[in-house]
């Protein structure tokens, strides 16, 4: 290497040491903790990937000001409930992700996660994207690695014993916990002392438990107990996902719903949820029938009548017909001649055998209409419920604008929670329900991840018609102390960490 040449290098090293020993102070911000208390204005002050000053700061020799003009500075927002892991091996910016102000997401969601963790954790930090990621040991992982195919049954003592063992190696990756998805194959067909003994080696490892519970409609009040009796046999924090009222007879009940997990609080069961803010859900459409038998036209009534209707069940994509994509039931009924109930047997059917003849690939999947935002509403005031996405890169508009949608529809438009409220539903809450201790809030020691936005402008784009529209009214992003987006755009900085449990 010629002189030339190492001066050059020692200059370029020496210029980013110093810049990552600089310090920035955040100027003339509205700044919301995350805590809950009111807004401030004051400065931050950032070194490093760490906030080492909050309040009123004046300018140190050699640092650099960043003037904010007055918008609200928060905590990054945490996503405790995502899929788009999948997404970001291929679009490291995570524009939808930080276009929401998001700067962690929390992955292995509804019992399935990427195997083996620890060569995931590995490939994500050789080639991080912008966002942090954690991730959960998924029970339906664990059950088809240890049954195969042959699931549709109770576990035998030593698959049991299989399934322990490939969970304390991923637990020892760095895993939160245990996520199961008590509504999907095969952890449908585990029963309750699976379920408990798997836990009860989450929680001796530290762990947590987070669950798409069995039932979110039929038997949804026999599945909270499910999820109580967990987390009081277990003594470890239990998460339900995406808690919803899914069935009309569910429907206003949210009083009770909350005085039965504020009862099991009281009684020592560590038990919080987080929630998205849509009417609609998004499966597979295989999640109506328990018994999945798409012969039974009685039970698909059922479903029709009682949990989502036909106008309502909407494919985003179906494999037999793509065509179908974007049209709801009542809509094929039409095209195909058929009853509502048969077109739904139809569709199953074709799925079915379009899913054998593809080597089990996924054939369908739909959004449902099942909840009321007015139960929505209710249940984002629960002062132990946190934000989450449910999201991805295609299909349900949530995965691009759940979290600015609970700015402009909850707090704004139906002002069932103030900015700051909201915020500490999206950062505090989340953190805690997940166990980190270095993010969530704006306080000095903490990650510097932090999100600027506008809190009266700031809203959702994405529809059923445009899922995948950015949202609008965050400016900045910080991820670890690095500017990772600004001004409607993703810089080219990739600062994405793993964050390892118990580690």
């Amino acid at each position: 290497m010629n002189k030339i040449i190492v001066i050059a290098v020692l200059f370029t090293l020496s210029t980013a040491l110093a810049s990552a020993k600089a310090s920035i102070l955040l100027t003339n911000a509205k700044i919301i903790d995350g805590s809950g208390s009111p807004a401030i204005m004051g400065a931050v002050r950032i070194k490093g990937d760490r906030i080492t000053g909050v309040g009123e700061l004046t300018q140190a020799s050699g640092e650099q000001i960043i003037d904010v003009g007055g918008l609200t500075l928060a905590p990054g927002f945490i996503d405790t409930h995502s899929h788009h892991d999948y997404g970001l091996k291929t679009n490291t910016d995570a524009l939808p992700l930080l276009s929401q102000g998001v700067t962690t997401i929390v992955v292995g969601q509804d019992g399935s996660h990427s195997f083996p963790l620890e060569k995931f954790f590995s490939q994500y930090e050789d080639k991080p994207a912008s966002v942090n990621m954690a991730s959960y040991v998924g029970h339906n992982t664990l059950r088809h690695k240890a049954m195969g195919e042959d699931f549709k049954r109770l576990a035998t003592k030593s698959e049991l014993t299989q399934m322990r063992e490939l969970l304390s190696q991923e637990l020892s990756a760095g895993a939160l916990g245990l996520s199961t998805g008590l509504e999907y194959e095969p952890g449908l067909h585990s029963d309750a002392q699976e379920i408990i003994a798997l836990a009860q080696d989450t929680a001796e490892a530290g762990g947590r438990y987070i669950s798409h519970i069995r039932s979110e409609d039929r038997f949804f009040w026999d599945a909270i107990d499910e999820i109580i009796s967990i987390g009081s046999v277990t003594g470890m924090p239990v998460q339900i996902s995406h808690l919803k009222l899914a069935a009309k007879a569910s429907w206003g009940k949210t009083a009770r719903l909350l005085n039965r997990l504020d009862e099991a609080r009281s009684q020592g069961v560590n038990i919080t949820a987080d929630i998205y803010p849509y009417e609609y859900w998004e499966s597979t459409i295989w999640v109506l029938l328990p018994d999945r038998d798409a012969n039974d036209l009685k039970e698909i009534q059922f479903v029709l009548d009682e949990l989502t209707p036909a106008d309502g069940i909407i494919f985003t994509h179906y494999q037999p017909e793509p065509a179908f994509a974007g049209r709801s039931v009542k809509e094929i009924a039409k095209l195909k001649g058929l009853g509502e109930a048969q077109t739904v047997a139809y569709l199953m059917k074709e799925s079915a055998a379009w899913s054998k003849d593809h080597d089990n690939q996924s054939a369908e999947s739909i959004m449902g209409r099942s909840m009321r935002d007015k139960d929505i509403a209710a249940l984002l005031t629960w002062p132990h419920i946190n934000l989450c996405t449910d999201g991805s890169y295609t299909g349900h508009p949530r995965g691009f604008g759940a979290f600015p949608r609970v700015f402009s529809k909850f707090a704004r438009q139906m002002k069932v929670l103030d900015v700051e409220a909201v915020v500490q539903r999206m950062t505090s809450n989340a953190a805690k329900n997940m166990g980190f201790t270095q993010r969530g809030e704006i306080r000095v020691g903490a990650i510097a991840d932090l999100v600027l936005f506008d809190p009266d402008t700031i809203r959702d784009r994405a529809s059923l018609l445009h899922p995948q529209a950015l949202s609008q009214g965050v400016v900045k992003v910080w991820v670890s102390g690095i500017l990772a987006f600004n001004n409607g755009s993703t810089t080219k900085a990739r600062p994405g960490r793993i964050l390892r449990a118990r580690k």
